[in-house]
């Protein structure tokens, strides 16, 4: 494999492996229901958790290049 290549291979897998790591701790605190307790529940933690949606949503179609991302 050419030098630039491989190069270009560690930095991706460098990258893919920061964003698997963040996946990981997301779905960790999502199991904790993000760290808010059920009795505590209010519309103000949907409201931020449609907002994570919303965020989310979107870096999946881009990611999968599905809606408005796809071309």
């Amino acid at each position: 494999m050419p030098k630039t290549n491989a190069a270009t291979l560690d930095a991706f897998i460098a990258s893919k492996n920061k964003i698997d790591a963040m996946l990981a701790r997301l779905a960790a605190h999502s199991a904790d229901h993000f760290g808010y307790s059920p009795e505590d529940l209010n519309w103000g933690h949907v409201g931020t958790l449609d907002d994570y949606r919303g965020r989310l949503r979107e870096i999946t179609e881009m990611a999968l290049r599905e809606g408005e991302h796809h071309n």
